[in-house]
């Protein structure tokens, strides 16, 4: 099992060698903002490493949203990220499921997910898999609740789309970790990365605030539970740095039995 964390992105490999990590996820461009990611000069170094990488979209992205101004850019967005992804030979895009505003039509917010792999197709496809990650807020949101899930994939399942699932949000969303990956597979038959965070928020709080593995408000043996079920990669998105985040990593692979890799 590949377990790792998510790093700055100046030098990803550097970071995973710090942490013994098999795996990295990074950004290419702000999370914050809108400009996009530009080529990387160290691609080629990128693509021939043993680390598997995962890139982040932005935060900012929402192809869910009836909002013109925010939906068209964010495809042009997801696409462009899509593409950076691919020349660096990441495994793949992970992009939060987003959400529409207060009063709109959910069922409009996952069209619009449909419409956004049409418009990826009609310009040569994503080049790269897309991982829609489960979120932890709103009322609104896309991917919160197992039932809107639901709803999305039957949107969006005959494309090519995978799953990441969150345990941090997961917890704080309202959904029971117990069981978790087999009902979430029975929706995506699939889950294609696992973020391993413990939670801040309590359960069903609707926080979006992480923590390393050993606090906050969820029992570790759960998060482990929901790995072990999910059999898929390992990112731990979890504060205090290198230090943290390699403590969090040995945790995992000695509830887990795997080995630290080579160097």
């Amino acid at each position: 099992m590949r377990i790792g964390a998510h790093v700055d992105s100046t030098d990803p490999l550097a970071e995973a060698t710090a942490r013994s990590a098999d795996t990295v996820q990074f950004f290419l461009s702000d999370p914050q903002g809108w400009k996009a990611p530009k080529p990387r000069e160290d691609a080629e170094r990128l693509r021939a490493a043993e680390v598997d990488l995962y890139v982040h979209a932005p935060y900012v992205i929402n192809v869910a949203t009836l909002n013109n101004r925010i939906r068209i850019p964010s495809r042009k967005l997801l696409l462009g990220h899509a593409t950076a992804a691919a020349a660096i030979g990441a495994k793949g895009l992970i992009v939060h499921g987003g959400h529409v505003n207060a009063g709109d039509d959910l069922a409009v917010g996952f069209d619009n997910w449909r419409k956004t792999f049409a418009y990826a197709a009609d310009s040569g496809g994503f080049g790269v898999p897309v991982l829609i990650e489960n979120t932890a807020g709103g009322d609104n949101a896309c991917a919160r609740r197992l039932d809107a899930l639901a709803r999305l994939w039957d949107a969006i399942g005959d494309h090519e789309v995978g799953f990441c699932l969150d345990t941090c949000h997961a917890y704080a969303g309202g959904e029971e970790l117990l069981g978790l990956v087999d009902r979430v597979k029975a929706i995506t038959g699939r889950i294609d990365l696992v973020h391993a965070n413990n939670s801040k928020g309590a359960f069903n709080s609707g926080q979006d605030r992480h923590d390393n593995l050993g606090g906050g408000t969820i029992d570790p043996e759960l998060v482990v539970a929901v790995i072990r079920a999910a059999g898929a990669p390992v990112v731990v998105e979890t504060p205090g740095g290198v230090t943290g985040q390699a403590a969090d990593i040995d945790f995992l692979r000695q509830q887990l039995g795997t080995e630290i890799p080579a160097a």
